[in-house]
């Protein structure tokens, strides 16, 4: 986590700076806020980093000569198949089409997209989750 808040201490310093500088040639105040907003969003990054780093210590990506297996987390579950992704695509195209074409299509849209959402979220919601190994378990 030490060269994730360097990172984005420099992002958020580069964005203090950029502000700065932008805000006193020019005389638009969207673009000042906007660059002022992303000092913010970044700085906030970089604190939770630090915070996280000062509570739990080093993390083995901290090390140069860290194994692969120390540094992997959890193994993922990813679904065989599932329809809800192509549900949630053709919901979202159809309220783009719906702003354009009128309320109608939106509403028609929303009715696609939401069991789309509905479904993504709520797939695999009964499933085990103590059945997730890390990568070192499986080495075992």
């Amino acid at each position: 986590m030490k060269a994730g808040t360097a990172l984005f201490a420099g992002v958020s310093l580069f964005f203090a700076v950029s502000a700065s500088v932008y805000g006193w040639f020019s005389a638009e105040p969207a673009g000042t806020a906007v660059l002022v907003v992303s000092c913010l969003m970044s700085a906030l990054v970089a604190f939770f980093l630090w915070h996280r780093h000062r509570k739990e210590g080093p993390l083995p990506q901290d090390e140069k000569a860290a194994p692969v297996h120390k540094t992997s987390g959890h193994v993922a579950f990813f679904p065989p198949r599932s329809a809800f992704p192509v549900l949630a695509a053709a919901g979202t195209a159809l309220l783009g089409l719906g702003a354009v074409y009128g309320l109608w299509l939106f509403l028609i849209g929303v009715g696609v997209l939401a069991p789309g959402i509905l479904g993504f979220v709520f797939q695999y919601g009964a499933r085990d989750t103590r059945s997730v190994r890390t990568a070192s378990e499986q080495d075992r």
